[in-house]
């Protein structure tokens, strides 16, 4: 699904990534990990158009999509969530949904402006979308809150919903579980399977090792911007370098 090959980014004489490549498998939960400072977001950043990479390409499905933008990449199928969660406070949790699907409505200004037939057919069928992802996410019941009044558990979710609402084919994460107590995050590994079981593939970045062992079935680790290594959990968990750099000696 994503093939990232030698992936490199200098900031002025700063050499954030350097010369890092892995796959992410269709179908597949994919952790990335490593020390704060190892590159992982500025890996994110590259991969889904934020930034470009001084050297290295990015491949979606066999496709080149090294420079493509953020909003093109989005069209093709990556979507992306980010660790600071951003909503629209004034607005109610379905209407949050509702901005991201108004990307795939086909009414024009004029249509919505003067509310023709075909146009009120198409908000009610965006509306059924965006009530269907926040039911798949748990959320169902908060529909007409407003997103600012949401507790930061269940803003979490509605960014999930609103990611899945533009039918990806990858999901991108960026720490998903930051900021989530114990019961929340097994609530987030449990809704992260649910997704993968909708043929979403997952790649997240993750500093609670307890969820991206539990959940992934390949981890890339990341150490002073270069790949440390990439296997299964158990490969990982006994990498002696991953132990000497990440997990500690103990």
């Amino acid at each position: 699904m994503l093939d990232v090959t030698g992936i490199t980014r200098r900031f002025g004489g700063v050499t954030a990534l350097d010369n890092v490549s892995f796959r992410v498998g269709a179908g597949s939960i994919t952790g990335i990990i490593g020390p704060n400072g190892a590159g992982k977001t500025t890996l994110f950043n590259i991969v889904t158009g934020i930034y470009t990479p001084t050297s290295g390409t990015v491949h979606l499905e066999g496709k080149n999509v090294t420079r493509h933008p953020p909003e093109r990449l989005a069209a093709q199928g990556m979507v992306r969530t980010f660790q600071n969660i951003e909503l629209f406070g004034r607005m109610t949790v379905l209407e949050n949904v509702m901005v991201g699907l108004h990307t795939k409505s086909r009414c024009g200004i004029l249509a919505s402006a003067l509310r023709l037939p075909w146009q009120i057919a198409e908000e009610r069928r965006l509306r059924e979308q965006a009530r269907h992802w926040l039911d798949f996410t748990g959320i169902g019941d908060l529909a007409d809150i407003e997103a600012g009044n949401l507790p930061f558990g269940k803003g979490r979710l509605l960014e999930i919903a609103r990611a899945m609402a533009l039918q990806p084919k990858v999901l991108l994460m960026d720490e998903p579980a930051a900021g989530l107590n114990s019961r929340e995050t097994l609530e987030l590994a449990r809704l992260i399977q649910r997704i993968r079981e909708t043929d979403v593939t997952v790649a997240l970045v993750e500093h609670d090792m307890e969820l991206v062992m539990d959940i992934c079935e390949a981890i890339v680790v990341l150490n002073l911007g270069k790949k440390l290594a990439e296997g299964t959990p158990r490969e990982i968990q006994e990498n002696p370098d991953v132990i000497a750099a990440y997990l500690g000696e103990g």
